[in-house]
C-alpha cells in the first residue's frame, strides 16, 4: 500500500504516465508529489460524494437488477421472492463496495471498486439449481467462498506468473465482454422478438452522444458528472419518445427487508458444487487483473502480494454473506473503473457512497423500481461507452509489454483468440459437456489461463530464459520507464 513514507514512483511499469500513448481522457492521473495525500484516499464534500456515488450507482444497478431477474426467470421462482433476492442484491452490492472501498482490517484493497453478482457465477448457480436444487446451489456459494479462503495463501504464490503480459491480455477480453454486456442490454438477446430495434438502437447512439456532449461542454463538477447527466437526459428523451413504462413505480410496500435462506436450510454436496469452486480460481485471477487495472486508473502503487489477497478476500467475504440470502457469489466488477477514468475523480469514498446508497436501495423497494423503469437501451448506452474504456486499459497495459518480442505477442495472439471465441461465436462449446463448457464460455477465464500458461513456457521453462517480471513488481522501482515491463 502506498503512503506518505513510500510514494507513487513514476518508473513503475504501472503508473499511468501523462506521455501514455494511448491516452483516454484529457484528465488522465498523474504521480503524486512526495508527501501529498494521493487521490484515491482524498475525502471531498458530502454532497459531491453522494452525486458521483450516485452516478456510478446508476451505470452499474442495471446489474443486479437483470441478473435478478434473469434468475428468477429462469428458475421460476414467485414475485416475492424475486423482491426478496432483489433487495439482497442491492444490500450485497452495497456491502461488498464498502468493504473494497474501505478496506476493514485484511478485506479490501482501499482502492475504487464496486462489486455485483451476475456473469458466469450466476449461470453456474442456475445449472446448480436446475440439477441438484436451489438448496444445493446456496450451499454450493458458501463452500466456494469458503474454499475461497483456504486456497488463497497457494494462488497467492503463484502471482509472480502474471505479468504486464497476462494482466493486460485479461482486462481486454474483460472489456470486450462488458461491452458485450451493455450492447445486449441495447439489442435485446438475438432471436427475440424486437431483436436491435432500431428505436432503441437510436435511444442507445443519443445516450452515447449526449454523454460526449456533456463532457466537451461542461466544466468543473457537472463535467464530471456527464455519465449521469447523460442517463438522466436519454431517460427524459424515452420519456418523450414513449419508450418509458413507469406503471410499476407506485406499486409494492415501501420498505422490504431481505429474507436469510429464502430457499431453506443449504445442502452441501461437493460433487455439484465442484464447477463453481473450480471456477473461482479463475476469478481470483480475474480479481488480480482488476486490482491491477483499478490501480493503474487511479495512478496508485500496490503491492500486488498484499492487495489482491484483500481484494479476493472481500469477495469471499461478500459471497458468504450473499449465500446467506440465496445470492450467488458476488463478484469484484470492472465496471466502474471505466467511469474512474472518464471522470477523472479517484477517491475510494465515491465507490464507499455508491456502496452506502446501495445498501439504502436494497431496503427501500420503490427507488429499486425507479432504477429498473431506467430504459435498458439507455444504460445500455452509457454502459457501452464506459465499458469500452476497460478494453483501452487493457490496450494501454499492453503497449508497456514488449509486444516486439514475437513470444510475447504469440502468447496474447493466442489467449485473445481463445478468450474471445465464446463471445464472437455464441454456442461455440454447445457439444461439450454442461460443466466443461460453462468453464469454457468463460473467456476471461481461459484467455488468462492461455496467457499464463504460455508466458510460463516461454519465460519460465527451459534453461537461459529469462522470466518476465511478475506484476508483483509494482511497488518495485524499475530501472528505468518503459523497460521494466518485460513479458
Amino acid at each position: 500500500m502506498s503512503s506518505p513514507e513510500h510514494p507513487v514512483v513514476p518508473e513503475s511499469p504501472y503508473p499511468v504516465v501523462p506521455e501514455s500513448p494511448y491516452p483516454v481522457v484529457p484528465e488522465s492521473p498523474r504521480p503524486v508529489p512526495p508527501g501529498a495525500e494521493h487521490p484515491v484516499d482524498e475525502s471531498r464534500p458530502l454532497g459531491r460524494i453522494l452525486l458521483f456515488g450516485v452516478q456510478h450507482v446508476l451505470v452499474m444497478a442495471a446489474t443486479p437488477i437483470s441478473a435478478i431477474f434473469l434468475m428468477s426467470a429462469t428458475l421460476r421462482l414467485n414475485p416475492g421472492v424475486t423482491v426478496d433476492l432483489l433487495s439482497a442484491a442491492l444490500l450485497l452490492s452495497g456491502v461488498g463496495s464498502l468493504i473494497q472501498s474501505l478496506g476493514p482490517w485484511k478485506f479490501g484493497p482501499r482502492l475504487p471498486f464496486v462489486m455485483l453478482p451476475g456473469g458466469a457465477p450466476l449461470i453456474l448457480f442456475m445449472s446448480i439449481a436446475q440439477q441438484h436444487g436451489l438448496r444445493t446451489a446456496t450451499g454450493a456459494v458458501l463452500l466456494t467462498a469458503a474454499f475461497t479462503f483456504l486456497v488463497l495463501p497457494v494462488f497467492t504464490r503463484l502471482l509472480r506468473f502474471f505479468p504486464p503480459l497476462v494482466i493486460g491480455t485479461m482486462i481486454v477480453i474483460v472489456g470486450v465482454n462488458l461491452v458485450k454486456v451493455g450492447a445486449l442490454l441495447v439489442t435485446g438477446q438475438p432471436g427475440a422478438p424486437g431483436f436491435a430495434d432500431p428505436a432503441r438502437l437510436g435511444l442507445a447512439f443519443a445516450t452515447i452522444g449526449l454523454i460526449v456532449l456533456f463532457t466537451r461542454l461542461l466544466r468543473g463538477v457537472l463535467r464530471r458528472l456527464a455519465v449521469m447527466l447523460g442517463l438522466a437526459a436519454g431517460t427524459a428523451l424515452a420519456c418523450l419518445t414513449g419508450q418509458v413504462h413507469a406503471g410499476a413505480l407506485l406499486s409494492g410496500q415501501l420498505v422490504g427487508v431481505p429474507q436469510p435462506l429464502p430457499f431453506g436450510t443449504p445442502v452441501f454436496d461437493l460433487v455439484a458444487a465442484l464447477p463453481l469452486m473450480l471456477y473461482s480460481l479463475a476469478s481470483m485471477a480475474e480479481a488480480t487483473g482488476q486490482t491491477v487495472i483499478n490501480a493503474e486508473a487511479v495512478g496508485k502503487d500496490i503491492d500486488i502480494r498484499s492487495d489482491v489477497p484483500r481484494t479476493v478476500r472481500g469477495d469471499a467475504l461478500t459471497s458468504l454473506l450473499g449465500g446467506f440470502f440465496g445470492l450467488p457469489l458476488m463478484v469484484t466488477s470492472g465496471e466502474n473503473i471505466g467511469i474512474v477514468r472518464v471522470t477523472g475523480v479517484r477517491s475510494r469514498y465515491v465507490t464507499a457512497a455508491a456502496g452506502a446508497v446501495l445498501v439504502v436501495l436494497g431496503f427501500l423497494t420503490p427507488v429499486a423500481r425507479a432504477i429498473s423503469v431506467m430504459p435498458s437501451a439507455v444504460v445500455g448506452g452509457a454502459a457501452m461507452a464506459v465499458f469500452a474504456v476497460i478494453t483501452v486499459l487493457g490496450v494501454q497495459m499492453l503497449g508497456r509489454a514488449s509486444l516486439e518480442d514475437h513470444t510475447a505477442a504469440l502468447t496474447c495472439a493466442v489467449a485473445l483468440a481463445l478468450g474471445l471465441l465464446p463471445v464472437l461465436v455464441p454456442g461455440v462449446y454447445a457439444g461439450f459437456p454442461s460443466g466443461v463448457r460453462i468453464l469454457l464460455e468463460s473467456g476471461v477465464a481461459v484467455g488468462a489461463l492461455t496467457a499464463a500458461v504460455l508466458n510460463v513456457f516461454f519465460h519460465h521453462l527451459g534453461r537461459g530464459t529469462a522470466a518476465a517480471p511478475s506484476v508483483a513488481a509494482t511497488a518495485v522501482p524499475a530501472e528505468a520507464p518503459g523497460t521494466a515491463a518485460r513479458a
